[in-house]
């Protein structure tokens, strides 16, 4: 599958001779990073999400334990570093966005650019309901002498069926932070099929957090790059502050020893691998398009390797540091109400919004942690929604920029637009209602596109794009090839991991559910009709290609699986990292520039 060099070159020279003029303008117009600090954090702070708080420390006691870090660390080396490697070389060397980059890679599978897009787009529609929730939390944690989730005598609490600490074994029994969250928080009602009016509470909240993403990327990389400063950065000084308090906690040791304790047996499981896989893939945001979009507004020259390995780390020790926050607090809870640990922990939104709550409302000036906690959370999540609304714009920047924004006469307000579009489709799941539309959203958006959207994304540029080419784009930007440890991944041991998770997936598929809550079969095909949406590109692109493509079928699919992109655009570059900044920029102004 692997064309020549001299081919690609060729082909992109008779596709793209009438247009050099106007790539040279857009590409020159092309902002970039203040500096590489702000890439590092905006990167580090889009991967270090949610999901390395409430998802990687269940996953991790419930598959092994310490166990669990062999298998974490090993994917995390072969699939992780690699892929966002790769994906960091993709952004940068094209200086476009995942639909214009992938359309000059592979136009076979050009369809995997749109679809990461629309993946994107409709992940941000849900995933800043999120933030309304922590917003929420943080106003109801202001001013009051105990937090209102710690006790049975509220408006909102089932008298009789209320526990003001974790019930256990008695199932009839929910605990008053459950309460708070499913009847104050909520209104929860029975059911999809009851959607109810909206929570005007959380409507506020909503606008709210929308009008923070929008205050921090309106300018682009130059306002973005300035609020990863704070918004990347102030976790990591919440999670060490509550490590240092909940290890002072009676009970918190065995919490911990619970969450790192090793069960070696769970190694012979292929499960605890691929859920080690999926974790890492996902917790880096692999196939959403954001690290490409964020690696196109580099210099040239960056050390994008340098860059993957900070931000693969960074990601890792966050999930185990979060690990440690969350299990020394859930020991607590147990030694409190005399419970086993594996009575309190639990995965998802619950871990956070129910368990946390709970032991925030009992810990020592509750009324310092609390709001620092939910603002952690805010930070988690703003930074996380930075990268998917930034995936949107860019595209229609690259696509329609000409067409957009003399009508919109300002960028700015094209990205009003599109994060007032965003809030509007995620109106409904601030319903009474809107958990369960929330959650069909996130399974079938998080968990099924994604990882077909995964496996053909790997597969265009692995396989089709080809190895040789990839190193090259390295070689003429950071002066030297990759070695032979990510050339084998990339061949081999990236597509066959990704290849399994699908295959996992597919056997091991699970209908949605929430708690108890069994979906109905109308709102199942409305979850594939929503993962369709950003799937269903990858055959369209390629149908379409091939249908514009002249000669026999045999010679259309030859030239949709030819690259377009020019190779030898760096060719003259000195061999070198360290290149002046001033000198790259000449450098960069006097070759002939990438397509738009």
């Amino acid at each position: 599958m692997d064309f020549g060099v001299e081919n690609s070159r060729e082909t992109s020279d008779s596709r793209e001779s009438g247009t050099a003029d106007l790539e040279m303008t857009a590409e020159a117009q092309r902002p970039t990073w203040s500096g590489r600090l702000e890439f590092i954090l905006s990167t580090v702070g889009y991967a270090v999400g949610l999901g390395n708080v409430w998802r990687f420390p269940y996953l991790c006691y419930n598959s092994g334990g310490g166990a669990f870090l062999i298998p974490y660390l090993t994917m995390v080396l072969v699939c992780g570093i690699p892929l966002l490697f790769m994906e960091f070389t993709v952004g940068q060397y094209t200086r476009l966005g995942p639909v214009h980059a992938f359309a000059k890679i592979c136009p076979l599978l050009k369809g995997v650019g749109l679809a990461t897009v629309v993946i994107s787009f409709v992940f941000c529609t849900y995933y800043n309901v999120l933030m309304s929730w922590a917003l929420y939390y943080l106003f109801s944690s202001f001013g009051m002498e105990t937090l209102p989730w710690k006790s049975c005598n509220n408006t909102w609490n089932a008298v009789g069926n209320c526990s003001s600490g974790f019930p256990g074994n008695d199932t009839h029994l929910q605990s008053a932070s459950q309460q708070f969250f499913d009847n104050r928080l909520l209104e929860k009602t029975r059911g999809i099929e009851e959607l109810g009016g909206l929570r005007w509470e959380l409507f506020g909240c909503l606008v709210f957090a929308w009008v923070i993403v929008y205050l921090c990327i309106f300018k682009g990389v130059k306002s973005t790059g300035k609020v990863v400063y704070f918004t990347a950065v102030f976790p990591y000084f919440i999670l060490f502050a509550l490590l240092i308090n909940n290890v002072q906690l009676p009970g918190a040791k065995n919490g911990i020893l619970y969450f790192v304790t090793p069960v070696w047996s769970k190694l012979f499981e292929v499960k605890v691998w691929l859920n080690a896989a999926a974790q890492v893939f996902n917790s880096l945001g692999i196939a959403f398009g954001s690290m490409i979009s964020m690696a196109s507004y580099n210099k040239f020259n960056n050390n994008i390797l340098r860059d993957a390995l900070i931000v693969s780390v960074a990601n890792s020790f966050t999930s185990i540091l979060a690990g440690f926050v969350i299990f020394s607090a859930v020991g607590y809870m147990s030694h409190i109400h005399n419970l086993p640990v594996d009575n309190i922990a639990t995965d998802g939104a619950g871990l956070v919004f129910v368990v946390y709550p709970e032991v925030l409302s009992t810990m020592p000036v509750f009324q310092l942690w609390a709001p620092l906690f939910f603002i952690m959370l805010l930070c988690l999540g703003v930074d996380s929604q930075f990268g998917t609304v930034e995936v949107a714009v860019t595209y229609i920047k690259n696509e329609f920029g000409v067409k957009v924004l003399p009508f919109l006469k300002r960028e700015e307000l094209l990205v009003l637009a599109v994060c007032f579009v965003c809030f509007v489709l995620g109106i409904p799941h601030i319903t009474k209602g809107g958990i369960y539309v929330f959650q069909l959203m996130d399974h079938y958006t998080a968990v099924v596109s994604l990882v077909f959207l995964a496996f053909f994304e790997v597969v265009a540029i692995c396989w089709i794009f080809g190895i040789p080419r990839i190193s090259l784009m390295i070689r003429r930007m950071l002066g030297k090839s990759p070695n032979i440890y990510f050339r084998v991944c990339w061949l081999l041991l990236c597509p066959m991991l990704v290849l399994c998770i699908l295959v996992s997936s597919i056997i091991q598929y699970t209908p949605p559910h929430y708690g108890k809550y069994e979906y109905p079969v109308w709102a199942e095909w409305v979850g594939w009709g929503v993962s369709l949406v950003s799937i269903v590109w990858i055959p369209f692109g390629a149908i379409q290609e091939i249908y514009n493509n002249k000669g026999s079928l045999l010679q259309r699919l030859k030239t949709a699986m030819t690259p377009t992109i020019d190779l030898n655009v760096m060719a003259h570059l000195p061999e070198k990292q360290n290149l002046d900044n001033l000198a790259s920029e000449k450098l960069l102004s006097s070759v002939p520039p990438l397509t738009q």
